[in-house]
């Protein structure tokens, strides 16, 4: 029953992405385009060469282990699996990646955004409080937070490049499936942008932006 719950949530996954996944990512212009990294073989299409047709085989459009569970054992608490184009070439052109994500009770995904992809996150198991919030007001009220609590075969979509987080708020592990209406969504965590970067951002623009003391962002920047 486990299994077929899987699969039945990892259909109506792909259901939901192909539904938006012509919305950002150009459309093929052509049946498939394998990723290759051969420069001679062709031509660039979506950022990848493609594969002479002739070439391509059933394994350019297989991915396997999406069912076993992902490594929690960080400081996050939270483990994840993406299949995107650098895994399976033959997404390439196609607008479509998929992701597993697994929670330590507790785990957390922190706030970050994907600067390409539409987002569906579907729960297969346990209970996830996940959330995204609104970009700046235009009358520069405060930005609002959009949030529920998960349940297993709940689905909820993240806009595109609005910041996003996931948390495990069950006694239990947990664990979902995502799908980007992309070939390669990308993702910005905030934090590790802000207090990460190499070099690192002055603290005095960061003391000033978070009106912070400047030995807490150097803290921070410790940390990242």
């Amino acid at each position: 029953m486990a299994a077929a719950g899987f699969i039945v949530t990892l259909a109506i996954c792909l259901a939901l992405s192909s539904s938006f996944s012509h919305a950002f990512d150009d459309n093929p212009l052509q049946d498939f385009c394998v990723a290759v990294s051969d420069t001679s073989a062709a031509v660039f299409v979506n950022g990848k060469i493609c594969k002479n047709p002739k070439q391509v085989t059933s394994d350019d459009f297989l991915g396997t282990g999406f069912n076993i569970p992902v490594d929690t054992n960080n400081s996050l608490g939270s483990g994840f699996k993406l299949v995107d184009v650098n895994v399976i070439p033959g997404l390439n052109t196609l607008g479509l990646s998929l992701l597993r994500v697994d929670f330590a009770p507790g785990g957390v995904i922190p706030p970050h955004t994907h600067p390409r992809a539409t987002e569906a996150v579907v729960v297969i198991e346990g209970t996830i409080y996940i959330g995204f919030v609104t970009s700046n007001p235009a009358d520069n009220t405060k930005n609002r937070l959009y949030a529920k609590i998960l349940k297993p075969g709940d689905i909820f979509v993240l806009p595109i490049g609005l910041v996003h987080f996931l948390r495990n708020v069950g006694k239990t592990k947990a664990m979902g499936i995502v799908a980007f209406n992309s070939q390669n969504p990308g993702t910005i965590t905030i934090a590790n942008a802000v207090f990460g970067t190499e070099p690192l951002i002055s603290p005095e623009v960061l003391t000033k932006s978070f009106q912070l003391d400047k030995k807490v962002i150097e803290y921070l920047q410790s940390k990242f």
